[in-house]
């Protein structure tokens, strides 16, 4: 009898073990399980998500930053902040709790106040957005360009996808000369997002010329500029109308070049991407051209042609002569290629045909006059359709135009 209560004792004992365990684990489970889906929709719905884990600091900064929109009214502010606060207590590192008290300050126009929010928000954390667009502004407003750029600095080395918000910002601003002095100083410490925010405002910016003052700037304090923003500036330039300005920055770019004459004679530069007043091999409808090894060479199909390579000239008024050297053109009279100089409105200013390279031992030479009218030139390389089979081939390894006398 001693033995049967005993197991039943243990067995009533066992059993209420199990039952709190799996009260304990129905219970567990259920805040694991609710804690869980709150974390999931916390950016969509911040409401709900707090509703399931009103415990949660960083869940109640997310439900108090909804309440603090630019139309929230002053109550969903009052209890924005009571909610911000409550996360703060139970978590100091909440940076989203931190963030909404700075916005809701600065809405309210407490500036010093919300200064000091959002320099607490930062030093936890310099990946909220909120944060890091409000210092840049803080700093723009208060004419802090240094303290300005050092803010897109943080921005843009932790936020990299925030550069097609902040990049045409920072174009604009640069027309200021105080801004681009102050740029220097930022790009001239390598940021990762210095490279490609030179290639971009290069290519994309309103005023070429503040960009290609930056550049030269940036040059002359030892920072490599690449060729695709030499290449940018120069077409813009010219595009803009400004070819003086063009030449003048492409000259410092290439120091020892000539106005006066076409460059790179002997196609010993590989330049990539060129500039219009480098050499430019184009290629279309299925003409296929190259620059290498000091030899530009074509290849068009039969009954293809078309422009195949240019350069554009800055020649003053004056007779200039092209001469060069062909290898391997061998074609009938009306498809041989020739060169033509045109003015930037199309007109063509004169015609030179290129014989086959079996005469003259493949050098050719011809004038042409430019007009004072005519300031800016574009020499350019044509290839005539042709019925033969094989189409046209050929190469140059000398080209240049330069003053007759």
């Amino acid at each position: 009898m001693s033995l049967r209560r005993d197991l039943a004792r243990r067995s009533i004992s066992d059993w209420a073990i199990r039952l709190a365990l799996a009260a304990v684990t129905t219970v567990v489970g259920y805040y694991s399980l609710t804690f869980s889906i709150a974390q999931v929709i916390a950016k969509t719905n911040p409401a709900f998500a707090y509703r399931l884990a009103p415990y949660d600091a960083r869940i109640t900064g997310a439900y108090a930053i909804s309440l603090s929109g630019e139309e929230a009214s002053p109550e969903d502010r009052a209890n924005a902040d009571r909610l911000a606060k409550a996360a703060l207590r139970r978590d100091a590192t909440a940076v989203t709790a931190a963030a909404t008290l700075g916005l809701n300050a600065d809405i309210r126009g407490n500036k010093a106040a919300a200064r000091r929010y959002f320099t607490y928000a930062q030093k936890l954390s310099r990946r909220d957005v909120r944060t890091q667009l409000w210092m840049i502004e803080d700093a723009v407003e208060r004419s802090d360009v240094p303290g300005a750029l050092l803010q897109y600095d943080i921005t843009l080395r932790v936020s990299p996808a925030l550069s097609s918000l902040l990049y045409p910002v920072l174009i604009s601003a640069m027309k200021d000369p105080v801004i681009r002095r102050e740029l220097v100083h930022t790009l001239g410490r390598k940021p990762p997002w210095g490279e490609n925010f030179i290639n971009f405002a290069a290519t994309q910016g309103s005023d070429p010329q503040s960009m290609a003052d930056l550049l030269t700037r940036l040059r002359r304090s030892g920072i490599t500029v690449s060729e695709a923003a030499n290449a940018g500036v120069v077409n813009a330039l010219v595009a803009a109308g400004r070819a003086d300005a063009a030449w003048t920055f492409y000259a410092s770019v290439r120091p020892g070049v000539d106005r006066r004459r076409s460059r790179d004679r002997g196609f010993a530069a590989t330049i990539q991407p060129p500039s219009l007043l480098d050499w430019m091999p184009l290629d279309a409808g299925g003409v296929a051209t190259g620059i290498q090894d000091g030899v530009f060479d074509f290849s068009a199909p039969a009954s293809v042609g078309g422009a195949m390579l240019q350069q554009f000239q800055l020649l003053p008024p004056g007779v200039y002569r092209l001469t060069g050297h062909s290898v391997g053109i061998d074609a009938v009279d009306s498809a041989r290629p020739y060169w033509s100089l045109k003015c930037m409105n199309g007109r063509e200013i004169g015609r030179i045909e290129v014989p086959n390279s079996t005469v003259a031992n493949g050098i050719f030479r011809g004038v042409f006059s430019v007009p004072a009218e005519c300031p800016v030139q574009v020499l350019v390389l044509t290839a005539r359709s042709s019925d033969a089979v094989a189409g046209l081939t050929g190469q140059f390894d000398r080209v240049e135009l330069a003053p007759a006398r």
